[in-house]
This record gives C-alpha cells, sequence and structure tokens, in this order.
C-alpha cells in the first residue's frame, strides 16, 4: 500500500459557529460539513494564539507561540527572511520531506521565515496578505507576479495543477485558504450577494443594553482592510447607507460559503484523481473573529469567538464518522496528531497532544484534555470542555522567560450554562476549587512553558 498523501487544509478567522455541522442552520457549508460527516469532527477546538502568524507558526512546529516563534504578535516581514530564526524545532514539512513526501504549500503564508528554510520543496504564497483582486505572488525565491483572477481561485487552480503533476511521490500540501478573513468587499458579487441582513442570526452577546455594537473605523477595516487603514483610497472612505452589524454578518457568511466552494473543488480533485481514500485531510482555521460579541471586532481575545475554530480529520482509508464532544484539542494537537496517525515518529520538542487514539475511536480522550491560549497584551487561559479561566500578564514587559502575573482571578466562565460569557464568576465562590485547581493549572503553564528568546 502507497504512503497516504496529507493535505492540511487551513482558513483564514473562520470561527466554529459559523460553519453548518457545527450547528449553524443558514450558512451554506455542505462540503465542509461532508467532510465531517465522513470524517472525525471536534466539537471543542481551539486556537492557542488567535492571531494569524503566531497560530500558524504553531500549527507547523506543535509547539506554542512563545516557542516557536518567541513573540504573540503577526509577523510583518515581506518578503519571508531567508534567516531561520524562528520555528528552530523540526517542522511538521521537515518531517514529511525526510519521510520521502514532496512538501509544498499553496496559499497565505505570513511567518517569519521563508517556507523553503523550513522544510517546503515548493512554496507559491501572495504578497499581500489582505486583499482578493490585485493580488501579486511569489513562487519558491523568484519575483513577484501579478495575478488577475481573484487569488483564491488562482490558488485552487494551481493545487489542482499540483496533484495532476505529482504522480510519483506522496505529497504533504499546506493549502491556506484566505477568506473569511476582510476585506470582506473585494469578493466576487455571487458571495457578496449570497446572504441579505436579514438572513443572518446574531449571537447573543452582540447585544448591549439593547443595543448592537457600531464602529465606523473597524465596519471599514472589515470591507476594505489595509486599503482603507493604509492607504485611505476613495472608495473606502464611506459606508454603504445604513450599514451595521447585520450586514457585516451577512458579508462574512457569504466568505464562509466561498471558503465550503474551494473546498468542494479540492475534494473533487482528488476523486478525480482517485486519491480521495488515501488522502488524509485536516480541515482547521487559524481563529475566529469576534465579530461584534461583547462589542469586539477582528480577534485576538480570550473569548470564545476568538478562539473556537473547527477541526476536522478525514482519512476514508482509517477513520470512520465519530463526533467527539469529550477531547479539547487545539492547534499545536495538529502536528502530532497527523504523525501518529501515520505512524511516523514524533519529534523532541512539539508539546502538543497526539491524538490519534481518539481519532481512530479507541479513546473519548487523552492527554490533559484542556487547551492552553495565550495572547497579546497578556490573557492568558486554560479551556476545559466546560470552563474558561484566564489570568492577565505583563508579556509586554516580560524579561526572558518571565512576566508578572497582574491579575490570577482575571476571568472564569461556565460555558455549560454561560455559553455566551455573559456572567464572569471569577471573583466569586462559584465552582471554587474547579477555580483553584484551573488557577493553578494555568500558572503553572505561564511559568513553564519557554519562550524564544532569539526571533
Amino acid at each position: 500500500m502507497s504512503k497516504p498523501n496529507v493535505i492540511v487544509c487551513l482558513c483564514d478567522q473562520l470561527r466554529a459557529f459559523e460553519v453548518g455541522c457545527y450547528g449553524n442552520s443558514v450558512v451554506r457549508t455542505p462540503n465542509i460539513d461532508r467532510l465531517a460527516e465522513n470524517g472525525v469532527r471536534f466539537e471543542t477546538a481551539c486556537s492557542n494564539n488567535p492571531v494569524c502568524s503566531p497560530s500558524r507558526a504553531s500549527l507547523l512546529t506543535g509547539q506554542y507561540s512563545r516557542t516557536c516563534a518567541g513573540m504573540l504578535l503577526n509577523a510583518d516581514f515581506h518578503p519571508p527572511l531567508k534567516q531561520r530564526t524562528q520555528l528552530l524545532n523540526t517542522t511538521m514539512p521537515e518531517v514529511f520531506r525526510n519521510a520521502g513526501y514532496h512538501t509544498s504549500l499553496i496559499g497565505k503564508w505570513h511567518i517569519k521565515p521563508h517556507p523553503l528554510t523550513v522544510g517546503f520543496d515548493d512554496a507559491l504564497f501572495p504578497c499581500f496578505r489582505h486583499r482578493y483582486t490585485g493580488q501579486t505572488f511569489i513562487r519558491n525565491f523568484g519575483e513577484d507576479f501579478p495575478v488577475e483572477d481573484y487569488s483564491p481561485e488562482y490558488e485552487i487552480e494551481q493545487v489542482s495543477r499540483l496533484l495532476q503533476e505529482n504522480t510519483e511521490r506522496p505529497f504533504f500540501l499546506y493549502y491556506n485558504i484566505s477568506p473569511p478573513h476582510m476585506p470582506l468587499h473585494d469578493v466576487p458579487e455571487f458571495y457578496r450577494t449570497l446572504y441579505g441582513r436579514d438572513d443572518v442570526p446574531l449571537r447573543k452577546n452582540v447585544w448591549r443594553d439593547g443595543r448592537m455594537p457600531w464602529d465606523e473605523r473597524w465596519f471599514k477595516i472589515y470591507l476594505w482592510d489595509f486599503l482603507y487603514y493604509l492607504h485611505h483610497q476613495p472608495h473606502t472612505e464611506r459606508l454603504p447607507d445604513g450599514f451595521d452589524l447585520r450586514d457585516l454578518t451577512a458579508l462574512y457568511y457569504g466568505l464562509t460559503s466561498w471558503v465550503d466552494d474551494l473546498v468542494g473543488r479540492l475534494i473533487d480533485e482528488l476523486k478525480a484523481r482517485g486519491l480521495l481514500d488515501n488522502t488524509l485531510i485536516v480541515f482547521t482555521s487559524d481563529h475566529g473573529d469576534n465579530l461584534g460579541s461583547h462589542h469586539l471586532f477582528n480577534k485576538g481575545s480570550l473569548i470564545e469567538e476568538s478562539i473556537r475554530i473547527p477541526l476536522i480529520f478525514h482519512f476514508p482509508q482509517r477513520l470512520h464518522t465519530l463526533l467527539n464532544r469529550s477531547q479539547v484539542a487545539s492547534i499545536v494537537d495538529v502536528m502530532p496528531s497527523v504523525l501518529g496517525l501515520l505512524g511516523i515518529p514524533i519529534p523532541e520538542g512539539v508539546q502538543g497532544t497526539d491524538l490519534s487514539t481518539v481519532l481512530l475511536g479507541q479513546h473519548n480522550s487523552v492527554g490533559e484534555n484542556v487547551a492552553y491560549i495565550e495572547t497579546y497584551p497578556g490573557e492568558i487561559g486554560i479551556r476545559t470542555a466546560t470552563h474558561l479561566y484566564g489570568i492577565k500578564a505583563d508579556v509586554k514587559n516580560r524579561q526572558g522567560n518571565e512576566c508578572t502575573v497582574l491579575d490570577d482571578r482575571y476571568m472564569f466562565f461556565d460555558l455549560d450554562n454561560d455559553p455566551y460569557e455573559l456572567n464572569n464568576i471569577a471573583m466569586t465562590e462559584d465552582n471554587a476549587a474547579l477555580a483553584t485547581d484551573l488557577r493553578r493549572r494555568v500558572l503553572n503553564w505561564n511559568s513553564t512553558t519557554e519562550w524564544l528568546l532569539e526571533s
């Protein structure tokens, strides 16, 4: 039997709540749902750092962002550097390349070192991270070149080309789909108009004193991204008449369906080439989107809307349909779980948990069964299957590995009874024994998890 192919399909800023198989009855995601119907879906999966660059670094290393990148914020290096000052331990593409696989990146990169320095045989990635028209790309170490089509459409065409040309060796493909990240208006009209403002539900925690959040600056960033906040192009200076959170959410739903159509085309390509059964597909997102919850926008917060992501493993040759509600999975678990499932040794330094026995249905949960989450400038939390506990630390002014804890009772939510996090019980005696245990565990994690000091 030939070695199985592996595709890690990562979209950008898709929270679990806006996917059909995670309970959304309005958004149309039949292809993602089909992966879940014939694979393993984790009900509770989290980003360990709900920001693009650090989360992506964690995915490729199985390490927390402080350890693999030494920073909790986005990398702003373009083009990426040929010097490997981050991701110093063995990466997922390096493991597969050493195992005889052809390793490829297609789509968004957004990490400081160049992909060819951390294990990829070839790489095709956009120069501007947040635009869908007028995009330019880089292939390997080459020069920028323009692409006339919408960039996600061009990328899926390149995926098709890769599958057609790579017939001699098993492959590892890191396929990045940039939607539903903003700009939400720079998309095909079909997706921009797919949902109306009256079609979409709003989460219960967007309301404050009966009012939805309204923020002109953030709405413009969602619509046009850096074309507004950096370049202030004329068409970005005025919101559409009456624009509010319902319109914004409808656009987000449209881009989510765009993601789903791209996933469908990937599945169809694999089917057409007889590769689907022997290909492990991992579908997930780097983080969620606040989208007005608690009157917050974008991501980077220690709340469910920022941290909860879809996580689905599809591998017909090995995995049976399974919905797991017991295990708390997270981004750092992807690398060891993929390697464990394929029987490939997991490198030293990996901090995530091998969930392969959970994927195979042999156990309901393994390991510590929590997700540790860190943000900048210093919300640090532990997510269990039922609760979220958080502390506040001075990450900005840390000295080496040491950072001062500012508040060790920052937040505590009972998510079974308060899923929208409306009642912070950190300063109460509610479930005091559990609070004490979670406080101890997150403080211990913060004090013992090492930082990469050269970044």
